[in-house]
């Protein structure tokens, strides 16, 4: 592959183009008559986790009640005639990340349905490995389809189960159904919660008063005041009703492989996630990135956000002054007006400017959460170099990202992962940086309390790092090579 095609920006290209993209955020509650202002303010939470649309469908007793929208949560959620439509004392919430494609309505969640049992509702976060096999085998059975999304997968699935209620329908759809998923669902009596047999993807239960509320993260819990009670067990199902809480096990115990990079960059900082607070573990993680690869150099400086408590544990434990030699501006839109070349290549100044007082005649160490394309990163290290700054040395708090995932994380093929195409020294010569340097897998482990990383059973899904996928790929081994079907993406592969 031509070095100069790895690094050049389609102009329509996302400007954090050098981040992973979680999958979205799904926020569910009962027994509260102001459920959906509640489910408003737990999106608002998760926004994080998704950007370009968000839904929510209650439930007021007579009937159910939905506003979808692309756009993030206070452009959906922010206006006193949508909320008043979003009566109940029950609800269930969306929020997606952007992706490329057509972004269309049709495919924006909660997805919504008439089952035999009644209304059902239903958000997902994650993606389902066999999804496409699925579909064709449930068209060939006459199914109609309304979207692209592998969460209607699901709904088909239990329209035609031969089940009675909608908990043993769902059970029904989940043994057919491969991948990595958290769901929660809405119906006329219970918020319903799942999570895939090895908890890659994240799902907590908390409750305040006499509301129950599931959530991807504990941080959507924090803002409506409500208590953490515990994470949802991988293959687990649980029941929220008036009545309180059951648990369905329709799955064999098996050994869990929570996704590791929540806690490297998908987490929100204050979120509590499997028992660890994301941000010590960030701080940690930095630590030993400064043990495994010291620099000689004069300032510490992250690339904000992600990279800001990593380059503090660095920091910390080299003694060398933690400095914002970058300040990044909260307020770039998702979209912007590029008539021109020269504004095209505007978008990483838009969302970070170099800080030149700190920078300049400085030896820096660049603290990063990851490279993926390396777009942004050699973006980043110009800009530092034309601050001022005499070297420039990066340091990533993962793992080099050289695999696709395929469980909920939007992901660029093989071939666009710079990990993927060159090794350590020829990512350093690309981005222009005197030194790179990306923790160690077991450094990694090590950071979250682990002596190191078991081979033989590992303790997190790492798949990116290492190419050992924990679930079933049925639809890419069937040989159709499918990217993730998307809430937004219009094409179907």
């Amino acid at each position: 592959m031509n070095s100069s095609d790895m690094l050049t920006t389609d102009p329509f290209e996302p400007e954090d183009g050098d981040h992973l993209k979680e999958e979205c955020g799904v926020f569910g509650i009962i027994g509260d008559p102001e459920a959906g202002p509640q489910t408003a303010l737990g999106l608002h939470a998760l926004q994080h986790r998704g950007q370009e649309a968000a839904g929510m469908v209650t439930f007021d007793g007579r009937q159910f009640n939905s506003h979808r929208g692309m756009g993030q949560v206070a452009e959906n959620f922010g206006s006193e005639s949508v909320m008043n439509l979003l009566k109940g004392h029950m609800a269930i919430g969306h929020t997606r990340y952007a992706t490329t494609g057509g972004t269309i309505l049709r495919n924006v969640q909660p997805l919504f349905a008439e089952l035999e049992p009644g209304g059902f509702a239903i958000a997902h976060n994650g993606n389902l490995t066999n999804a496409l096999t699925l579909r064709g085998e449930l068209k060939a059975r006459g199914c109609l389809f309304q979207s692209t999304s592998d969460t209607e997968v699901v709904i088909h699935l239990m329209a035609i189960s031969e089940e009675s209620t909608f908990e043993d329908r769902l059970v029904d759809a989940l043994r057919q159904i491969e991948g990595a998923y958290s769901f929660v669902c809405l119906t006329p009596s219970s918020v319903i919660g799942a999570r895939d047999p090895l908890g890659v993807r994240p799902l907590v239960l908390g409750r305040m008063d006499n509301a129950w509320i599931l959530c991807s993260e504990s941080c959507a819990l924090d803002i409506i005041g409500a208590e953490y009670v515990r994470d949802v067990e991988p293959g687990e199902v649980v029941i929220l009703s008036t009545e309180g809480v059951r648990s369905l096990k329709p799955f064999p115990k098996q050994h869990p492989r929570f996704c590791i990079f929540e806690y490297i960059y998908f987490a929100r900082p204050d979120t509590v996630s499997e028992g660890h607070n994301v941000y010590e573990v960030r701080k940690r993680i930095g630590e030993q990135l400064a043990k495994e690869s010291p620099v000689d150099c004069d300032i510490v400086v992250p690339v904000p956000d992600s990279g800001v408590a990593a380059a503090l544990g660095f920091s910390a434990v080299s003694g060398v002054p933690f400095e914002m030699g970058i300040i990044r501006s909260h307020y770039v839109g998702r979209t912007f007006i590029q008539p021109t070349d020269k504004s095209r290549h505007s978008g990483v100044r838009r969302k970070h400017n170099p800080n030149k007082a700190v920078l300049e005649g400085k030896r820096v160490v660049l603290v990063d959460d990851s490279i993926v394309r390396g777009t942004t990163s050699k973006k980043i290290v110009e800009m530092v170099r034309q601050a001022g700054a005499t070297e420039v040395h990066m340091r990533i708090s993962s793992p080099p990202t050289a695999h696709p995932c395929f469980y909920g994380i939007d992901t660029p093929d093989y071939d666009k992962l710079l990990a993927a195409q060159h090794d350590v020294a020829g990512m350093a010569k690309l981005l222009g940086v005197d030194s790179l340097a990306f923790i160690s897998l077991d450094g990694l482990y090590k950071a979250l309390g682990e002596a190191k990383r078991d081979a033989a059973h590992p303790q997190y899904c790492d798949a990116c790092f290492t190419g050992t996928y924990p679930l079933p790929l049925t639809d890419r081994l069937a040989g159709s090579k499918p990217k993730q079907l998307s809430l937004l993406n219009e094409e179907l592969v």
